[in-house]
């Protein structure tokens, strides 16, 4: 068959299929367009979903009357100039495809005015591609483009269009997505002539939680926390959901790279992780997170929609995404989380003094292994008589002098068996003490990890494992990493290795398939968790069945160890499974329940 060049219209329209997607995939780039020429201000209106009419209206800088045309032809953009200009993209667009890609199928008109242009100027498609002349338009400083019957031309990718209401749920999507990259842009969305919302331009961070609340939803605003942190080239900002606040479905996950919303696995994957500790199996963290970085460490152009980016290190993006979660994370106990809840950055806020030497406690696992009745570890407290020891709802004589200023307050009693009740200056706390106990014998295990030598048994019987020989270079670079961890694993033959040693810790794992699947992500990803996830699993099961269990009756100064011990643990504010360990109801909650002062 002989080779022809194709009709330019053709051409666009193939273009428009790598573009324009949806209605959704319009919007898209009629508001990165927007944001790009510096507007204040976004208005979207929809019709049927988008289907029937998109209009987007900016006050940006706008076009002249010479720029309309150039603005409707391929390749024409004013982002870009130079190789140089593209190893360093800063704006939301920049590829010169979308405004010819949509004319081509629909019917297109753009109206815009300059600043310095004295009036608007207006320029009408007929969705073939074919433009009339430029003709004078009253219009103010910015940009208007109407996008009407989308697809009447290509009645093929019509068909896959889906309901309107459907195609509109995208379309919010990602207005939302963008309004929650740039707070200091207003934004409004209405559809089918209701207004979805209308949002001001915010600059401080109590209006930037009010936006975050509206677009996510209340339940998220309430259980989120504002995050900023930033090491060497990367910066990391925007609103982490506590643990407790988790989904079946990882529906509320919100990325942005240097202000451009995208989709990275390896971004969530370094979340999950982050996450791993806190959350039951199943559920999804919930967050709108923000990573700034310096544009030649990005490539934003490998995507035809822009929807995925590539890193130059993306070892090292991953590293700093996961540890700087992990550490906002780590905050989340009574003494990070101010006994109110988020109230802004994650930060670890000093409350009064510590206890006096008679109801401090040693190091966690000493201390709380008297609760678990082992020999010769005592609590560092002058030894509990047994008439200290508080019935269900009812509290000991004896007094606990750590006094109010501690994040969890006082212990006055023990309620059923499962909860402590203490006294704070505004109001009561409720521990669930077995949740509790759990999360802080769990982060002493690891603790004990990190810091001391792993224990390492060798086998009765070395294993024998065959590998490829791309998984043998694999476990090759990783020999030093593996025994580390306590495997000696050395190479028996061209494909086969021999494990003679493995962590005393994992005895009851089944440590071939283990090593195995460690090698085969290592060779297929490069990286793998799979070890650390194991150790995880194994300590979160042992510090379940070493945490004090329901119905053991405690003392007062066992109570006050244990809310001591959580206010120094990372992660306090929620068990090894996602579960809240402590609820605060305050002095003007309990008022309301009783109507005081109606």
């Amino acid at each position: 068959m002989a080779i022809r060049e194709l009709p330019p219209q053709l051409v666009n329209q193939i273009a428009a299929g790598e573009v324009v997607e949806r209605p959704a995939s319009v919007v898209k780039e009629l508001v990165e367009n927007a944001l790009d020429a510096g507007a204040t201000r976004i208005e979207v209106e929809a019709e049927e979903g988008g289907v029937k009419l998109i209009r987007v209206r900016d006050d940006g800088t706008g076009l002249s009357p010479d720029d309309l045309p150039r603005a409707v032809a391929r390749h024409a953009t004013s982002k870009i100039a130079s190789l140089e200009d593209l190893e360093r993209v800063v704006t939301l667009g920049f590829r010169g495809e979308a405004l010819p890609s949509i004319g081509s199928v629909a019917r297109l008109t753009l109206t815009s005015r300059a600043a310095a242009s004295g009036a608007g100027t207006t320029l009408v498609g007929d969705g073939g591609g074919r433009y009339a002349a430029p003709a004078p338009a009253a219009h103010p400083r910015g940009t208007t483009v109407e996008v009407r019957e989308l697809f009447f031309n290509v009645p093929a990718r019509r068909k896959f269009l889906r309901t309107p209401r459907t195609e509109y749920q995208h379309l919010l999507d990602v207005v939302q997505r963008q309004a929650l990259a740039r707070p200091a842009v207003a934004f409004s969305l209405s559809h089918d002539g209701r207004t979805a919302f209308d949002l001001p331009a915010v600059a401080d961070e109590t209006g930037r939680a009010r936006r975050v609340a509206t677009l996510l939803g209340r339940e998220f605003g309430d259980a989120a926390f504002a995050l900023e942190r930033a090491a060497g080239s990367y910066a990391l900002g925007g609103w982490v959901a506590r643990p407790t606040f988790s989904r079946s479905q990882p529906d509320l996950q919100y990325w942005f790279v240097n202000g451009r919303a995208v989709r990275d696995k390896l971004l969530g994957h370094a979340a999950r992780q982050a996450f791993a500790d806190v959350l039951f199996h199943g559920r999804h963290p919930a967050y709108a997170l923000a990573l700034t970085l310096d544009p030649q460490l990005v490539d934003v152009n490998a995507h035809p929609q822009k929807h995925e980016v590539r890193f130059r290190e993306p070892r090292a993006v991953h590293d700093f995404v996961r540890r700087t979660l992990e550490a906002a994370l780590a905050e989340t106990s009574p003494a990070g989380s101010a006994l109110g809840g988020w109230s802004g950055p994650a930060r670890r806020p000093a409350f009064g003094d510590a206890p006096p030497p008679e109801v401090q406690v040693r190091e966690l696992l000493d201390a709380y292994a008297a609760l678990r009745g082992e020999k010769g570890v005592e609590l560092d407290f002058h030894g509990p008589r047994d008439s200290e020891r508080s019935a269900p709802g009812r509290s000991s004589s004896t007094t606990i002098s750590s006094g109010l200023t501690s994040p969890l307050g006082t212990p006055i009693a023990q309620l059923h068996g499962i909860f402590i009740l203490a006294l704070v200056p505004d109001g009561v706390v409720l521990v669930d003490m077995h949740a509790a106990h759990e999360r802080v014998t769990y982060e002493a295990f690891k603790r004990q990890l990190e810091e001391g030598e792993v224990a390492v048994q060798p086998l009765l019987v070395p294993l024998a494992l065959s590998v490829s020989p791309r998984e043998l270079e694999a476990a090759r670079g990783a020999h030093d990493r593996l025994a580390s961890a306590g495997f000696e694993l050395e190479q028996l033959g061209p494909e086969q290795l021999v494990l003679r040693a493995a962590p005393a810790a994992l005895a009851d794992a089944d440590l071939g398939s283990l090593v195995r699947d460690f090698i085969a992500d290592l060779a297929l990803h490069g990286e793998s968790e799979r070890l650390a996830t194991a150790v995880a699993r194994l300590f979160a099961n042992r510090a379940c069945r070493a945490s004090v269990r329901a119905n053991r009756q405690l003392t007062l100064r066992e109570m006050d160890a244990l809310l001591r011990a959580m206010e120094r643990t990372p992660r306090a504010d929620q068990c090894n499974h996602g579960r809240p360990t402590w609820a605060k109801l305050s002095l003007a909650e309990l008022d309301r329940l009783f109507l005081r002062g109606r």
